[in-house]
């Protein structure tokens, strides 16, 4: 017998609607991709807020196209689907990964830090482990207004051990002692999430820069890019770009893959 899951979905509507005029929730059973099928909608003449959750997608995805994998109740799989005006687009991942480490760990408890740009990590001894990934996709009407959809897969359960090779090894929720369901983090989540987005409409990335300081996972660290050149981070400037000293200089990383080093400790101040 299947999981069977009772989604917040009324409470989250009554509670949102008001702010965001046409806003709908839907909850299905299965989907190829929550992001995939906002996007398409996206293309539409006319397009409503919406969240879509969805308890098993048969082609979940994360950055960089890597596949996302899991059972119903054992992660969070959702996207938002709004139009956004902001004066500038950089750093919204970034803004996301703030505002869903706050919602889930606002005292800092489980230990909840910030992968630049698009992962909330947990370090576990012996390695990091990546509890959440962020998926933004956009589409442009303008220069300052466009589509966005964004999504979120968030570990509840440990996926149990597989034939998978993971950059990252996943660790859920309840492996840190927090009981909270699938449904649970939703309502966590969500409302935080969607004030988040209005607010950097308004304020952009500057009112959250201070608060992603205080959880980066990498600042300190030695990374290495895809290009090969590897440094220390010293942190995201204020268009939301990885600083990371190299034997070159300061160089500011803005789209590139970025990976701890093997055997990398936390250096400097």
């Amino acid at each position: 017998m299947g999981v069977q899951l009772r989604w917040p979905a009324e409470d989250l509507w009554e509670q949102l609607a008001p702010q965001w005029p046409g806003f709908s929730v839907e909850v299905v059973g299965e989907i190829d991709s929550t992001n995939a099928e906002l996007m398409r909608r996206a293309r539409q003449p006319e397009v409503w807020p919406t969240l879509l959750v969805a308890e098993h997608q048969t082609a979940g995805r994360g950055r960089l196209g890597r596949q996302w994998h899991s059972q119903p109740g054992e992660c969070l799989m959702m996207s938002l689907g709004l139009t956004l005006r902001p004066q500038r687009w950089a750093a919204l991942s970034l803004v996301v990964g703030v505002t869903v480490a706050e919602a889930l760990d606002p005292a800092g408890a489980l230990g909840l830090r910030l992968k630049w740009p698009n992962d909330v990590w947990v370090f576990a001894d012996p390695a990091p482990r990546k509890l959440a990934g962020i998926l933004i996709e956009t589409t442009q009407m303008s220069a300052h207004e466009g589509r966005v959809v964004v999504g979120l897969g968030i570990n509840v359960q440990s996926p149990p051990p597989g034939p998978e090779r993971f950059r990252t090894p996943p660790i859920g929720l309840q492996a840190l002692g927090d009981a909270r369901s699938a449904p649970a983090v939703l309502a966590t989540v969500v409302p935080p999430l969607m004030q988040a987005l209005r607010d950097f409409e308004t304020q952009g990335w500057a009112a959250w820069h201070s608060r992603y300081d205080a959880r980066d996972a990498l600042k300190g660290r030695s990374v290495r890019m895809s290009d090969g050149l590897s440094g220390i981070v010293q942190g995201v400037d204020a268009e939301g770009g990885l600083r990371v000293q190299t034997s070159h200089g300061v160089r500011t990383v803005n789209s590139d893959e970025v990976s701890l080093s093997l055997g990398s400790e936390t250096k400097g101040e």
